[in-house]
């Protein structure tokens, strides 16, 4: 029976073997009265709880979880709770985007000798998992359909690119092209409205080369996979910082790697483009100007102004000439830093925790599982070993539940938390439209208020904040149980 008043809730814990569970058998021992709503899982180290574990466990019916480990400076493997530390605060603001309360999750560190503060520490946890309730479950939430306002001012003028100097682009290209096997860019694609990607291995296909608003992929996606290869590669600004998030990882080597670059006056929201062109047989035509696109479909014309019409992302873009660049060609329009909530992450922050969990269970309702998100993303690189295919571990199973579909878009989110470069081909290549990049921009923004303004993709020699640690952390603040 509960030692709270109340049904008895399902409340798991995660414990460090060698010093919380310790603990947690120190106050046993003593018969120290505890609540039994708790269902503990002993773990070698609490560097070995993957956020994962929290997320799965509050998707699927826990109603709290609580992790606990050895103090910070005390751990058996010496380091695995200072890992644990960023991530798990992370985490804990990660929680609040998906609708989940985030006081339904702790963590905290008590050593084998606290039996005491153990028991402290569950009974009052407990105390509050009960103020708060049973945890609501995804599949009873209400539908809840909202649009994000594109109505946003850019900080930067945008434009289509069409006075950029692209003849010398490709004598650029063409210069180095004996020394590489291919460099990758974009060209026409099936009609003169979209861009495909192109590799450039010949003069001629150099010819094809392309650029503007409608060059709107991410060529930094097939680095990793041409790793060991001569590879020359063009990119707008926001496609450096994946360039450069690569080579911090070792992804990509730097010595097989050329950098072509001209600054980036926007993209095209080819989503809502499509959608203002409707259903047409053929492409007349495609004429730029100064301000904007017009598009000619079975003989109708239609206009795109780069001020409505870009991706969410171009309006606080703050990166319009490439990070790091081996060529460089035009000057980008200088940029003052400035705070800027992207649309989709602004649509959310409106929102209460209930209607975020409305809102991803309509979302997650559409969603195909189709997987066009993760394949797309340069950072998502271990996609022959993706674990939301894994049946060892078995995280995902092929139920068609929204519960299933938002813990995999979870999972992608928690692999990217700072690590995501903000290039949003997640979001674009989604053929259902879904608004999964407001995850991203979520935990980034997360990273940054955490990490001393830390942004993914901005200096070569810096290390991930969650793939690093600090003994002394400057934002995180240990939590006592009194």
């Amino acid at each position: 029976m509960s030692a709270l008043a109340g049904k008895e809730l399902r409340i798991i814990g995660f414990l460090c073997n060698w010093c919380s569970y310790g603990g947690a058998d120190t106050a046993g021992v003593a018969r120290a009265t505890q609540p039994t709503d708790l269902r503990i899982v002993r773990v070698p180290c609490s560097g070995r709880v993957d956020p994962l574990f929290v997320v799965r466990a509050l998707l699927n019916g826990a109603d709290g979880v609580l992790v606990s480990g050895c103090h910070p400076g005390d751990c058996h493997y010496a380091a695995g709770n200072y890992y644990a530390r960023r991530r798990l605060e992370i985490l804990r603001q990660f929680l609040p985007v998906l609708g989940i309360d985030p006081r339904r999750f702790e963590y905290t560190w008590i050593s084998a000798s606290e039996g005491q503060r153990w028991q402290a520490a569950v009974t009052e946890f407990t105390r509050q998992i009960h103020s708060l309730g049973p945890a609501p479950k995804l599949e009873d939430a209400e539908p809840l359909v909202r649009v994000a306002d594109m109505a946003l001012t850019a900080l930067r003028p945008l434009g289509t690119g069409r006075n950029a100097a692209l003849d010398e682009l490709k004598a650029a290209i063409k210069a180095k092209l004996p020394e590489l096997d291919c460099v990758i860019g974009w060209k026409q694609g099936y009609d003169a409205a979209h861009a495909a990607p192109l590799f450039m291995r010949t003069e001629a296909d150099v010819d094809q080369l392309i650029w503007g608003p409608l060059n709107v992929s991410n060529p930094a996606t097939y680095l990793p996979s041409l790793k060991g290869k001569k590879v020359g590669i063009v990119v707008k600004g926001c496609d450096s910082r994946s360039v450069v998030e690569l080579l911090q990882e070792g992804l990509i080597r730097r010595e097989d790697l050329t950098v072509f670059s001209m600054p980036c006056e926007g993209t095209l929201d080819m989503a809502r483009v499509q959608q203002e062109l409707g259903s047409y047989r053929h492409i007349d035509s495609v004429e730029r100007d100064e301000a904007g696109v017009t598009i000619t479909a079975d003989g109708q014309p239609h206009r795109f102004c780069m001020v409505e019409y870009a991706q969410g992302k171009c309006y606080g873009c703050t990166t319009p000439g490439a990070v790091l660049a081996d060529v460089r060609l035009g000057t980008p329009t200088p940029v003052t830093p400035a705070e800027a909530t992207p649309p989709e992450l602004a649509l959310l922050d409106g929102m209460s925790l209930g209607e975020r969990f409305s809102f991803w269970k309509t979302q997650m309702e559409r969603c195909i599982r189709c997987g066009a998100c993760r394949n797309a993303c340069p950072m998502c690189v271990c996609r022959d070993y993706c674990v939301s295919e894994s049946r060892d571990p078995h995280w995902l199973t092929q139920e068609d539940k929204p519960t299933e579909k938002l813990f995999f878009q979870a999972i992608h989110a928690l692999h990217l938390a700072g690590r995501c470069t903000g290039c949003g081909e997640c979001q674009r290549a989604c053929p259902v439209g879904i608004p999964i990049l407001a995850l991203r921009q979520h935990i980034s923004r997360a990273v940054s208020q955490t990490f001393d303004g830390y942004r993914p993709g901005m200096n070569t020699g810096a290390t991930p904040p969650l793939l690093g640690y600090a003994v002394e952390e400057k934002s995180i603040h240990e939590r006592e149980w009194k």
